[in-house]
């Protein structure tokens, strides 16, 4: 597996961001859907990788920069046909090796609170990651479960 700084432009990458959206549109009302467009991606303060083997695309994962010393994971999705195979672990163990090497002390995201949102939620905390309660401009929501990780300097 190969884990590649992506500019969100190939085809590969803008299907599986929408396919992402779709999903999170079908499970999630929109107030509680937080997923970014690919235009967002592409901002300046966010850096998304794709994971590819053999030049298939396996998955996909952003780091979004809330300020010097706290950055937010975003957009983390694995292909359906590689779902279970690591592909999510390897890009999470990248993100949070390059956020240290940024020197961010803290990564948090926002996930759902619906049984589909449980493997990720186990692959979080199995990374270190415990809830905590909505930051930036995140507000309390019944469908949105927030978690954190102190990261060593």
């Amino acid at each position: 597996m190969e884990i590649k700084l992506d500019d969100v432009s190939g085809k590969e990458i803008t299907a599986l961001i929408q396919f992402h959206l779709n999903n999170m549109a079908e499970i999630s009302p929109p107030e509680s859907c937080h997923a970014l467009s690919v235009e967002s991606l592409k901002g300046g303060h966010i850096s998304v990788w794709s994971a590819w083997n053999d030049g298939e695309l396996l998955g996909c994962g952003a780091l979004m920069e809330l300020d010097a010393h706290h950055a937010e994971i975003k957009s983390m999705r694995t292909a359906t046909a590689y779902l279970g195979k690591g592909v999510a672990a390897h890009l999470l163990q990248h993100i949070i090796d390059v956020a240290l090497q940024r020197g961010y002390q803290r990564l948090s995201l926002e996930t759902g609170t619906v049984a589909d949102f449980l493997p990720a939620r186990k692959l979080y905390e199995k990374f270190g990651f415990v809830e905590c309660g909505p930051f930036a401009d995140y507000v309390l929501d019944p469908l949105c479960y927030f978690m954190t990780k102190t990261l060593a300097t």
